[in-house]
């Protein structure tokens, strides 16, 4: 079995135990049922009421609000964990744990969101979140829709082609203009919650892979107070937490997957140097270079983790072009990395991988890992790192 990663860099007292709770909830819970959410295309239930009831989706959540306290290094390790046995209930947990972060860096002290965050911490709060929008081609720094404002209170109505797991979550962070009359860029993000909101389902959910995200589009329509108002700006809450938080937990799931893979291709080549004593198998040549490439995503997830972290309290330093590369370098290096470990996986596993019926099957892990160069296109990633190149010194 694949020895359990902790990223240890800044890892709490409590981390190691709630990385191993979630490495158990994989193995015993997630596990078991990702086949069966891949095959119908469902929201993993299971494993995330186990880990709502074990205090989890309020990992990040400060311990003074009833929270785990966990540091970054602790959920991107849980990420891993989780990785390995479900990339489904692994991507729910980042997403949500991503506007968790939002909230926890940028929105303590104000009654509203202390409140929110007990609620999470307490109630295991399921969060989802809607940036993009019908109409802006795919460009979440813009909307269409706005905040409408009349006296303490908002309505807001958006048409988003996306709300991953959005019909079974209590609440939506959505972004929109700050009023009718503002720029397509002047978005806040709103706290929308259940019961005064509804999701008019206006797509259908039917992917290679991650398809237990349940990724389809909705008519968005929510009424509340302007309270539920993240204070800053999106874009600025944007490039300094939900950017790199995105990047950092959706590549150490990644890494959870490439090391199934690898786990299943390591058995597979002792299986066979068992069957001819005192000769190295073929495989074994791919899987070496394997780990050569796992090793760098462990290293590429464990330093932005550290460079996050340390720029996080200083708003210039998180808004800076430095950390968007970087971050941006994170994502695009991971997302390549694990395509082609499980890929090298398939080598090594020859037609046993190939086939859905083999304990050694790659099939749910090689579409999953599919999703990762998608998942905000490394095309547009790679425009906008060169942009950033063209302005940025010393990068």
């Amino acid at each position: 079995m694949t020895a359990l990663t902790v990223h240890t860099n800044g890892s709490t007292p409590s981390g190691p135990a709630l990385v191993e709770m979630a490495e158990r909830i994989g193995r015993e819970v997630a596990g078991p049922a990702a086949d069966d959410v891949d095959r119908l295309a469902r929201f993993p239930h299971e494993a995330i009421e186990a880990l709502r009831s074990e205090g989890l989706l309020g990992a990040l959540v400060p311990v003074h609000y009833g929270g785990k306290g966990s540091s970054y290094a602790d959920i991107a390790a849980m990420c891993t964990a989780l990785g390995r046995h479900c990339s489904s209930a692994a991507m729910v947990f980042a997403m949500h744990q991503i506007q968790v972060a939002c909230i926890v860096e940028h929105c303590q002290g104000t009654p509203h969101f202390d409140d929110f965050l007990h609620a999470i911490a307490t109630s295991g709060r399921l969060i989802a979140s809607a940036t993009t929008e019908i109409g802006t081609g795919g460009d979440v720094r813009s909307s269409v829709c706005s905040v409408e404002l009349e006296g303490e209170r908002f309505s807001l109505a958006k048409n988003a082609p996306v709300i991953s797991y959005g019909e079974y979550v209590d609440d939506v962070l959505v972004t929109a203009r700050r009023s009718p009359d503002a720029a397509t860029s002047d978005q806040v993000i709103v706290h929308v919650q259940r019961p005064n909101l509804t999701l008019e389902p206006n797509t259908t959910w039917d992917a290679l892979g991650m398809r237990g995200t349940c990724s389809i589009g909705f008519r968005l329509e929510a009424t509340g107070t302007i309270d539920q108002i993240v204070p800053l700006p999106y874009a600025e809450v944007s490039g300094r937490t939900m950017l790199p938080v995105s990047h950092i937990t959706w590549a150490a799931l990644w890494l959870g997957i490439a090391e199934a893979a690898l786990e299943k291709a390591r058995v597979f080549v002792r299986s066979a140097a068992r069957k001819t004593p005192g000769s190295v198998p073929p495989g074994a040549r791919h899987l070496a270079d394997a780990h050569v490439s796992i090793d760098r995503i462990r290293a590429l997830v464990d330093s932005a983790v550290r460079e996050f972290v340390a720029s996080k309290d200083d708003p210039e330093r998180a808004s800076s072009m430095h950390l968007a590369l970087r971050m941006n370098n994170l994502k695009l290096a991971a997302s390549q990395d694990v395509l082609g470990i499980v890929q090298t996986a398939l080598t090594v596993c020859g037609i046993a991988g190939y086939r859905n019926d083999s304990e050694y099957s790659l099939g749910r892990l090689l579409r999953d890992a599919h999703s990762a160069s998608l998942m905000v296109h490394n095309d547009r990633i790679i425009e906008h790192n060169a942009s950033l190149l063209c302005a940025v010194k010393d990068a």
